[in-house]
């Protein structure tokens, strides 16, 4: 009875871990896609700097606005996460390709799937970090 309620414990921690962590890009590009949507001078400007027309702000935060909101929702999170990881795969290359620093992209990337690893299951059984010792398939005899 008191491995259940350990387990039960955990599986609160890790749900709620998972949550906070996934707000974090939520509102990281929410926060840039209205700024897309808005399209103030500094805005603009960077999308200037970065090799893009302005004309493609605002569809560039419709995406970017739709990716988050795919994934906030538990139904849909696992196809919002690639769509998300698309997106900030874009991002980085952007960067890349004029000389910025690049982590920034591919950090809310991993927080993307850390938070969506930690609040489902269904994930954590598809993507085990670890194997058990009975999990792993021994050799056929005679092959190394």
């Amino acid at each position: 009875m008191q491995a259940e309620n350990r387990v039960a414990a955990d599986s609160k921690k890790m749900l709620w871990a998972g949550r906070i962590i996934s707000a974090l890009p939520v509102l990281v590009l929410l926060a840039s896609g209205a700024a897309k949507l808005i399209k103030p001078a500094g805005v603009m400007k960077e999308f200037d700097r970065l090799g893009y027309s302005p004309t493609v702000a605002f569809r560039l935060g419709f995406v970017e606005i739709a990716c988050a909101l795919i994934y906030a929702f538990p139904r849909t999170s696992v196809i919002g996460a690639i769509l998300m990881t698309g997106y900030l795969g874009g991002a980085t290359a952007t960067h890349v390709r004029v000389g910025d620093p690049f982590f920034f992209p591919p950090l809310i990337g991993v927080l993307v799937w850390l938070g969506l690893f930690l609040r489902d299951g269904r994930l954590r059984a598809l993507l085990p970090l670890r194997s058990k010792p009975t999990d792993v398939v021994p050799p056929i005899r005679g092959e190394r």
